[in-house]
Formats: C-alpha cells, sequence, structure tokens
C-alpha cells in the first residue's frame, strides 16, 4: 500500500502527545480531519493502530511497528530532499590553489582534508605549478591563493605571508655514506649516485637553476614522479637524494645531513590572487594550520635540523 507522508507525520504527532487532537494541533489539522486520515490510515493498513480512550490514544503493538517505520522514511525522505535542493541553487565557483611539489606534498593535502571536510559547500581545484607561473597566475585573477618560494617571489606585487621553513637537506641510508655526517656541500653529495625526482619537477628544475652552468656532472639511478617514493628510494640504499627536509616521514630510518650551499635554505610563502574568491580567507587558515604541524625529529635527535 501507499503510506500518504503528512499522515506518518501526523500519527507520530498523536503518539508523541498521546492525544488525537493534540498532535492535530501541531499539524494545525481540525480534530474532524485529524480523525479522518487516522482511519483511513488504519482502512488502508488492515489493522487497528491505536487504542482510545478518555485519557488519549496509545498506539497497539502494530501502531508502534508503524511509528518506529515512519520515523526512519521520514527521516530519509528529508536526507533525499536535502541532496536534491543542493543541486538547485548556484554553486559557487571553486577556489582555485596553486603549489610547488615541496608544498604537494604534506601541507596541501593536509590542508584540503581539513578544508574540505569543514566546507562541504566550496570546490578547491588544486593544480602543481612553480612559483615564476603561479605568481603570474595569481596577479592575472586566475587564481586564488598559491604556496610560493621566497626567493622567486620577491617584489612580485602580491600580498603574501610567512607559511613555513622549505629547506633542502640531503638523505641517505641509515649507517650508510652520510653516517656521521652533520652537513655537507651539493658538490661533495653529486660525488655518490644520485635518485632524483623527474627533470621537470619544480623541485628538480629549482635545483638546478640554482647551480648554474658549473653545476657538478650528475648520476641518478632513477628518476621518479613524487616525493614519498623518492624517499622510499633513499632510505633503501639505491641512491642519495635532496629532498625537503619536511618530505621525511616520522619514523622512518634515515641519515640525514644539512646542506651547506646558501640556496638550500628556502621558505614557503601564501600569496594572495589578485581577486582572490570568497572562501580564500577559510582555505589559508587551513594551509597556514597544516604549516604550523611540527616538523619531523628523527632518531637521536633533540629538536629538528631547522627551525623558526
Amino acid at each position: 500500500m501507499r503510506y500518504d507522508l503528512d499522515d506518518l507525520r501526523l500519527f507520530l504527532h498523536i503518539v508523541a502527545e498521546g492525544s488525537i487532537t493534540a498532535g492535530a494541533r501541531r499539524m494545525h489539522l481540525s480534530l474532524p480531519s485529524a480523525s479522518a486520515r487516522v482511519r483511513s490510515l488504519e482502512h488502508h493498513a488492515g489493522v487497528t493502530l491505536l487504542i482510545r480512550g478518555r485519557r488519549g490514544a496509545r498506539p497497539t503493538p502494530a501502531g508502534t511497528a508503524l511509528a518506529r517505520h515512519a520515523r526512519d522514511v521520514l527521516a530519509q525522505t528529508a536526507r533525499l530532499e536535502s541532496a536534491v535542493a543542493s543541486y538547485a541553487g548556484s554553486p559557487a565557483a571553486p577556489l582555485t590553489l596553486l603549489g610547488g611539489g615541496s608544498a604537494m606534498h604534506r601541507i596541501v593535502p593536509q590542508a584540503l582534508v581539513s578544508f574540505l571536510r569543514a566546507h562541504p559547500d566550496v570546490d578547491v581545484v588544486v593544480r602543481e605549478s612553480r612559483t615564476p607561473r603561479t605568481v603570474r597566475m595569481l596577479a592575472g585573477g586566475e587564481a586564488d591563493l598559491g604556496v610560493v618560494l621566497d626567493d622567486e617571489a620577491r617584489d612580485c606585487g602580491l600580498e603574501m605571508e610567512p607559511l613555513g621553513d622549505d629547506s633542502l637537506v640531503v638523505i641517505g641510508q641509515a649507517g650508510g655514506v652520510l653516517a656521521g655526517r652533520s652537513a655537507l656541500a651539493y658538490r661533495e653529495v653529486a660525488e655518490h649516485p644520485l635518485v632524483g625526482l623527474d627533470a621537470d619537477s619544480s623541485l628538480r628544475r629549482w635545483i638546478e637553476k640554482n647551480l648554474g652552468p658549473h653545476a657538478p656532472v650528475v648520476r641518478y639511478r632513477t628518476t621518479v614522479a613524487d616525493l614519498s617514493t623518492l624517499v622510499a628510494l633513499a632510505a633503501a640504499g639505491v641512491g642519495l637524494a635532496v629532498v625537503p627536509y619536511r618530505a621525511i616521514e616520522p619514523g622512518r630510518p634515515l641519515d640525514v645531513c644539512r646542506l651547506k650551499d646558501p640556496w638550500s635554505r628556502r621558505h614557503h610563502l601564501l600569496a594572495w590572487g589578485a581577486k582572490a574568491g570568497p572562501g580564500a580567507a577559510a582555505l589559508a587558515e587551513h594551509l597556514r594550520q597544516a604549516a604550523l604541524s611540527e616538523p619531523v625529529t628523527l632518531p637521536g635527535q633533540r629538536k629538528p635540523l631547522f627551525e623558526g
């Protein structure tokens, strides 16, 4: 049989109030109209649903079962209506967030998880982009926020704020060629086989740009697309790797050394687009919180390699 949703609502009100009169009042119905609806409901169900008396009305066992399932039906109906209604409005334009490979490894994913959970009506388009391109897109109104490197974004005219340390280190297998070393220059690193990121990655191109035309010849045993794989290869002893310090996962056994080269010390900045859309401020706050997460402290260290 088919049940009318208003009849189910009325029946639940009657059960809750213990009275047909009170249930009718909550549905803004007259008592005769409410009584007629209950009789119709019982007729279609083929059983008595209410025991009527001078002190009110109470459900029969069949009425109790009907009330229990009616609550589920009405709750499901409300969810259905809400889901369909979410497509009726004009959705806000998605935010666009840009960042280099280092930011995409930890800061951006962590911020996205918390932001998207907290703002179910706001979508975010995320793209990996080197700092010069990110700055151009932000200035041109093509993106809302960007995570950029300080030395490549100076004097660009955008609103920016410090976001966190992104200094580079060299890593290798625990107990390997880096054992006992605290710092070394990139030229010393290049004397050993390396594993690195693909040639078109933002980090690889940034390193090569800073090394200049007199860069040492490097033997890459292999190149990969992401930092997680790169760290795993270095930990396994395949070769040394130059990575952002924050890319190192807690608990992974590794030897880690500072790089002496001045270009290895770098910082992330949060840059705002010239036409940052609604919701950008909230996303920026989630990026700040992600960047504040504690740097990795490796076994045997009392504090992180880099602070501040």
